[in-house]
């Protein structure tokens, strides 16, 4: 009876540790998951920033240039042929640039939100550790 006693004590052990390992298992899958959600809200937030900050004054500037050059052309009697294409590639300048200064932004904002999504997790990894070193000195000191 005894050695049976100590043997089902020995499946439940192991069988709690394979739960353990399994919650452990599901616990990074989730933080995995929570991980790549951070990320993507990170990378949304930079988007969003750099979309806002794309057309700045610098673009704003070289539109209402593009703008006065059409109405000068169109004040000296230029032929609207004439007009018109220079328009459309002032329009497409425009725009180029703009696309171009949006990209580069994004690339910096991402760079930023990610390094800030990166040391928010090293400090709560070191928050944890700084958590469990605590714990362990009070349990030493009881």
């Amino acid at each position: 009876m005894g050695v049976g006693r100590v043997a089902s004590q020995r499946n439940t052990e192991s069988s709690g540790l394979v739960g353990r390992r399994g919650d452990k298992v599901q616990a990074d899958k989730s933080s995995e998951r929570e991980n790549k959600e951070n990320e993507r809200l990170a990378i949304q937030r930079a988007k969003d920033r750099a979309r806002t900050a794309r057309w700045d004054l610098n673009i704003a500037i070289f539109l209402f240039a593009v703008l006065i050059i059409v109405i000068i052309l169109l004040f000296q009697q230029v032929p609207v042929e004439i007009v018109a294409p220079v328009a459309l590639f002032g329009l497409a300048m425009v725009w180029l640039c703009g696309w171009r200064q949006g990209k580069q932004l994004f690339e910096r904002f991402c760079e930023e939100e990610l390094s800030r999504l990166e040391y928010e997790r090293t400090r709560q990894v070191e928050e944890t550790i700084e958590e469990a070193v605590r714990k362990a000195i009070r349990a030493r000191q009881r």
